[in-house]
C-alpha cells in the first residue's frame, strides 16, 4: 500500500459519527457501528457484555437489537459460558469486556469452553495495552501471550477505525472462535475505507531498504509517521502490519525481515511472549540471522496516570520510536 493511500484515508469527508481529533480523522465506535451493519443482514448475531456495554462500544447493536443483546453483568466467566451455549444454539455471539476480564479471569473457560470445542464465538476486549492510566489492574498489557498459547484461538490486533470495522465483518465470517483487541471511543482512520482485511495475512505498508519496523496494533500508525520522519533524515524504512497476531502470517514476515538491514518490532504490549516473540521464533525457523530491536513494554506492572505520560516514559511514541531506530546507527 502506498503512503499516499494511506494518508487519503485521513482525509476522508467526515459522516455525523465522524470527527477530526489531533489533526487526524477519527470515527466514534467502530466496533458498534459495523456490529449494528451487520445484524441487519444476519440474524444469528448477539452480543453479550458483563456490564461493560458503554465501554466496549457494543451500545449501538444493543439500540438496533434490544431482544439480541445480554448483559450478563460482571461476571466473566458467565459471559463467556453463556457465550458458548449461544453458540451451540446456532447463533453468532460477541461477546464484551475488557481484556483483563477476558484473559485473566475467564482463561479457562475460554480454553475450555470454547476453544477446546471450536465454537463459533468472538471476543472482543478493550483497553488492550497501554491505552488505560487505571494500571496494572485494568491494563491489558500481556493478552496476546496468553491467548496465543491456546490452541484453535485466532487474534486480531486493529491498527485503525477502518481495520476495526473490516475485522469485526471477517470474524464474523469466520468459523471459530477469536479474540479480538478493541481499540474503542473515538479511533483514528489511518487506512482508507478500501482497506482490505483478511485474517492470517500480514500488509506491507512501506518499503525501505535501511529498517523494517513489524508492528500491530495502534503501534503501526506509530510506525508509519516514524518512518515518515526517518525518511527525512534519510533512513530508509519500511513498515509491515500484522494485524492477526494467531495465525501468524510467517512467509510474509520471513521476506520483508530478509530485505531489511535492522528489524524492529513495536507492539502494544510487553516484549515476551506478543509479536516480538513471534518475529525472533519465525526468523530462527527461516534461518535468517538478523539482530532484532524490540520496542513495546517491559516485564513489569505498569503504574497508574495519565495514558499520554505512561506511553512517552515507557516508548510508545512516534518520538520513541524515531529516536531507538536512530540510534542504532
Amino acid at each position: 500500500m502506498s503512503g499516499a493511500a494511506i494518508k487519503a484515508g485521513r482525509t476522508l469527508a467526515m459522516g455525523q459519527d465522524e470527527a477530526v481529533v489531533g489533526g487526524r480523522q477519527s470515527v466514534e465506535a467502530p466496533f458498534g457501528r459495523a456490529l449494528a451493519r451487520l445484524g441487519q443482514s444476519r440474524p444469528d448475531i448477539v452480543g453479550l457484555t458483563a456490564d461493560l456495554g458503554k465501554y466496549t462500544d457494543i451500545l449501538p447493536f444493543r439500540d438496533a437489537f434490544p431482544d439480541r443483546f445480554f448483559n450478563v453483568g460482571m461476571a466473566e466467566q458467565n459471559l463467556v459460558a453463556v457465550a458458548a451455549g449461544l453458540a451451540r444454539t446456532g447463533k453468532v455471539p460477541f461477546a464484551t469486556t475488557y481484556g483483563v476480564f477476558a484473559t485473566r479471569r475467564a482463561y479457562d473457560f475460554v480454553a475450555i469452553a470454547l476453544a477446546h470445542s471450536s465454537l463459533n464465538v468472538k471476543i472482543v476486549a478493550g483497553l488492550p495495552g497501554l491505552t488505560t492510566g487505571y494500571g496494572g489492574t485494568h491494563q491489558a498489557i500481556e493478552d496476546l501471550a496468553l491467548m496465543r498459547m491456546i490452541p484453535g484461538l485466532t487474534i486480531i490486533d486493529p491498527c485503525d477505525a477502518t481495520e476495526i470495522e473490516a475485522a469485526t465483518e471477517a470474524i464474523a465470517e469466520h468459523q471459530g472462535p477469536v479474540y479480538m483487541r478493541l481499540l474503542r471511543g473515538s479511533v483514528p482512520v489511518v487506512f482508507e475505507p478500501g482497506y482490505t482485511f483478511e485474517i492470517g495475512k500480514a500488509r506491507r505498508l512501506r518499503e525501505g531498504r535501511d529498517v523494517g519496523i513489524i508492528s500491530t496494533g495502534l503501534m503501526t500508525e506509530r510506525a508509519l509517521d516514524a518512518a515518515d520522519a526517518l525518511q527525512k533524515r534519510g533512513i530508509s524504512t519500511g513498515v509491515l502490519h500484522v494485524p492477526t497476531i494467531k495465525p501468524f502470517d510467517t512467509e510474509t514476515v520471513a521476506d520483508f525481515a530478509a530485505g531489511s538491514s535492522h528489524i524492529v518490532t513495536a507492539e502494544n504490549h510487553v516484549v515476551v511472549g506478543g509479536l516480538a516473540s513471534l518475529v525472533v521464533e519465525t526468523l530462527f525457523d527461516a534461518g535468517i540471522a538478523k539482530k532484532v530491536t524490540r520496542i513495546g513494554l517491559p516485564d513489569r506492572y505498569i503504574e497508574c496516570g495519565a495514558v499520554p505520560t505512561l506511553q512517552a516514559k515507557y516508548g510508545l511514541t512516534t518520538e520513541a520510536i524515531i529516536a531507538r531506530i536512530a540510534a542504532l546507527g
